[in-house]
């Protein structure tokens, strides 16, 4: 059976100092109301990593990286490894976030390197996929999202496949406070899952979780998360709250 994930995406904000105290509201506050198997995760910027996992010691919360290199090592500045966030026992790496494809130009070559060396490295990429506002207008969302995903995972086999978790996210709702309907959410997550059952077959896309993005909050996580394909959230500015993010990872 497939995983419900809550995943945070810090992106670039906070001081350690308010991280650390970030990190230990939601320690609170998970460990005394969040009763259900959700698995929680923290993708915070590479600099807390470290502490922030410290911090964590053995709860149900893990952390995640916002990125990695498609090189295993070398002279590459600025950089950071696959490997090295396994050697920090990092489980979850976030792969082709919409703004990674926006401001650094990632593209689908680029992902399958990216992939390839998560995957062998032990880790579980959250791979993003989703279309921008000029593309959902012109009724191409379907065909774009189904490429992305194709052309990024779809060389996998299907036991390598399975251990990837999927996020879509409209990247016309990214930060702007506007959502997809919970309507418009299951319809894509039902595309993406098909798409992967044409593939793998129906057993094999069952088992892969796909979440939503998209200014997921505490007033609307309830009604999407009640969709049958939508397995939890990659939530953005609202994991930065801890009262908020508690409410998001309870409605699942």
């Amino acid at each position: 059976m497939r995983s419900k994930i809550v995943a945070g995406n810090w992106k670039m904000n906070k001081t350690l100092e308010e991280a650390q105290t970030l990190t230990s509201e939601l320690l609170g506050m998970i460990a005394d109301e969040v009763k259900g198997d959700v698995k929680v995760v923290l993708c915070t910027p590479f600099p807390y990593l470290y502490p922030v996992k410290q911090q964590l010691g053995a709860t149900r919360i893990a952390v995640g990286a916002q990125n990695c290199s498609e090189h295993a090592s070398g002279a590459y500045t600025g950089e950071t490894s696959a490997a090295m966030l396994k050697s920090m026992n990092v489980p979850y790496v976030i792969l082709g976030h919409s703004e990674r494809r926006q401001y650094f130009g990632e593209d689908s070559k680029l992902l399958v390197k990216k992939t390839d060396i998560a995957l062998a490295n032990g880790l579980t990429p959250i791979f993003c996929c989703g279309e921008p506002l000029e593309v959902r207008e012109k009724n191409g969302h379907e065909q774009l999202v189904k490429q992305q995903v194709e052309e990024a995972l779809f060389h996998l086999l299907a036991e390598t496949i399975q251990k990837v978790v999927i996020a879509y996210e409209p990247v016309w709702a990214i930060g702007t406070g506007k959502t997809a309907t919970a309507a418009q959410a299951q319809a894509m997550h039902a595309v993406i899952r098909k798409h992967l059952a044409g593939k793998y077959g129906t057993s094999v896309a069952n088992e892969i979780s796909i979440l939503y993005g998209g200014s997921v909050n505490a007033a609307n996580a309830k009604e999407l998360f009640a969709n049958p394909d939508v397995d939890g959230g990659l939530v953005g500015g609202a994991s930065l709250k801890s009262r908020e993010f508690t409410e998001i990872i309870k409605s699942i």
